[in-house]
């Protein structure tokens, strides 16, 4: 089963992580700040009315050690600072992903220049999904992730390379490829957005408190939009307007509660629960009826009161289907 949308207008860009990166570094500098490289964080102290974190430089392995009015929680999956020992974290759902960058034939990039290509199914990545977007001239962004409940389950699966190695090989049959970068990562979501959002003078933003959005495995945009959200009360913090964070973890949660429960529900039930593909054969059987804006709308901003809107066409051809059934 394949599905195709187009639109002529531009609906979106793929992100080059790289120079985000570059970028969000040269901001902080603009603004007064400094990027540490190299360094891992290994605890914090209170004392004498500060806080102090301890670094450690991977280089050398030496200790540095830092005071600050705040501690900010971005250690992703890891919630390191939240969670003093990894005995203290509850259980949450589990993800893990790779992508590479290639660089393949003018004739192969030209094919897929245009186009977000997304594959659901087991033959193509069972329990998640794998995709390939373009990137520069020639260069194309191939990736499998998927879902999992029980981490012991990872054991009995097989490497997301294979399912990679398969879009290159027999998607883009592409003879001649150059892997460029290679990079991945692991997802822990908190089921009912249950993590911790701050304690004391400490606050959590992206992957520490789930803004990854479990359905599409997309993170990066939805943590941009929480660190806001975070400066503002930082801000507040420091000029001494409030005392503590609760009320950002209110608007958090007011921010993406409903959608990411829906997305939750939605993403147990198709990576997890479906069996032989029923559940996404069904979906894009649904879906095609749909226009491209309203599939956007619902796959990239979770706007799931749209899915509606398949309706009528879906009918219309289950109708049809019956109809000539009568007939013959």
């Amino acid at each position: 089963v394949s599905q195709t949308w187009e639109s002529p207008e531009n609906l979106g860009v793929v992100l080059n992580f790289a120079k985000f990166r570059a970028f969000l570094a040269e901001e902080v500098e603009r603004f007064g700040g400094e990027v540490w490289l190299g360094c891992r964080y290994t605890g914090h102290s209170h004392a004498n009315g500060e806080t102090i974190v301890e670094f450690k430089q991977l280089s050398d392995g030496q200790s540095v050690k830092v005071s600050t009015k705040v501690l900010v929680d971005a250690t992703g999956f890891a919630r390191a600072i939240m969670y003093e020992k990894e005995n203290d974290k509850p259980e949450f759902l589990s993800g893990t992903g790779i992508e590479y960058l290639i660089e393949v034939e003018p004739e192969v990039y030209d094919k897929y220049a245009n186009d977000l290509i997304f594959f659901l199914g087991d033959k193509w990545m069972p329990k998640g999904y794998s995709w390939i977007f373009p990137m520069e001239q020639n260069r194309l962004k191939v990736g499998a992730g998927r879902i999992f409940l029980d981490p012991k389950t990872v054991k009995n699966l097989e490497p997301l390379k294979k399912y990679i190695d398969l879009l290159i090989d027999e998607y883009l049959k592409s003879k001649n490829y150059t892997i460029i970068d290679k990079h991945g990562s692991t997802l822990k979501y908190s089921q009912g957005l249950q993590d911790i959002y701050c304690q004391d003078n400490i606050i959590a933003i992206g992957d520490t408190v789930s803004t990854v959005n479990f359905l599409g495995g997309e993170g990066i945009r939805h943590g941009m939009d929480g660190a806001e959200i975070a400066g503002k009360y930082i801000q507040k913090y420091l000029d001494g307007k409030i005392s503590d964070f609760r009320d950002y973890e209110t608007e958090m949660h007011r921010k993406f509660d409903q959608k990411w429960h829906i997305s939750e529900r939605l993403a147990v039930r198709k990576y997890i629960d479906d069996v032989n593909d029923v559940l996404t054969d069904k979906t894009i059987d649904y879906l095609k009826y749909m226009k491209t804006e309203d599939v956007m709308d619902i796959l990239f901003y979770y706007k799931f009161e749209k899915i509606s809107r398949g309706l009528g066409g879906y009918l219309s051809r289950k109708i049809k289907g019956f109809i000539r059934k009568l007939g013959g």
